[in-house]
C-alpha cells in the first residue's frame, strides 16, 4: 500500500489551481493589450482593396485575418465584423483567369485564394465591385465563389460606413 497518494493528489490540485490562476490572470491581460479597445464593445471594419499584388496582398491579409481572429477582439462582448471590398487592381487577385499576371506570380495568388476561402468559412464578408471587374477587363463568371457581387463598390463602403464600420483603405 502506498502512503503518497494524498501528497500526489494535493500536489495535482495545487498545480491545477495553479494553472487555474495564472490563465484567469492572462486571459484579461491579453484583453487588455490595446488601450484602444478600453471599453469597446465589439469592432465592425470594412476593409477598402485596391491594391493588386498577390505577394503583398499575402502579408496585408494576414493582418485583416488577425482583426477577426485575434484573441484580443474575439474577447470583446461583441464578435468582431468583418467585410472587404475589391475595387481596382484589386478584382484581378480574386478572378481565376491568370491573365495578365506572371507564372512566378501562381503561388503567392493560390495562397491569397486559400485565404479567401478560410477567411470566408470564419465569417469574414467580401464583395467585388462589377464596374471595376467591367473597367479591369474582367469577366464576372470567373470570380471566386467566395465573393458577392455587388454593383459599386464605394456604395458598399459607404453603407459599411452608415452602419458603423471602421473603412480602412488598402491601396
Amino acid at each position: 500500500m502506498n502512503n503518497n497518494h494524498p501528497l500526489i493528489i494535493r500536489r495535482f490540485y495545487t498545480v491545477v489551481t495553479a494553472f487555474l490562476l495564472v490563465v484567469l490572470i492572462a486571459i484579461p491581460a491579453i484583453a487588455n493589450e490595446y488601450n484602444a479597445l478600453k471599453g469597446v464593445k465589439g469592432l465592425k471594419t470594412v476593409f477598402d482593396v485596391s491594391q493588386g499584388s498577390p505577394q503583398v496582398a499575402n502579408i496585408v491579409f494576414w493582418a485583416i485575418r488577425n482583426v477577426h481572429d485575434d484573441t484580443s477582439t474575439r474577447s470583446l462582448s461583441e464578435p468582431p465584423q468583418v467585410a472587404v471590398v475589391f475595387h481596382g487592381p484589386a478584382v484581378k487577385m480574386i478572378s481565376t483567369d491568370r491573365n495578365g499576371f506572371k507564372d512566378s506570380d501562381n503561388e503567392a495568388l493560390d495562397q491569397f485564394a486559400n485565404t479567401i476561402r478560410e477567411m470566408k468559412k470564419n465569417g469574414v464578408r467580401f464583395e467585388v465591385c462589377d464596374y471595376a471587374l467591367k473597367v479591369m477587363g474582367i469577366d464576372p463568371a470567373t470570380i471566386l465563389p467566395e465573393v458577392d457581387h455587388v454593383g459599386n463598390g464605394f456604395i458598399s463602403i459607404a453603407g459599411y460606413q452608415a452602419q458603423g464600420y471602421s473603412s480602412i483603405t488598402i491601396n
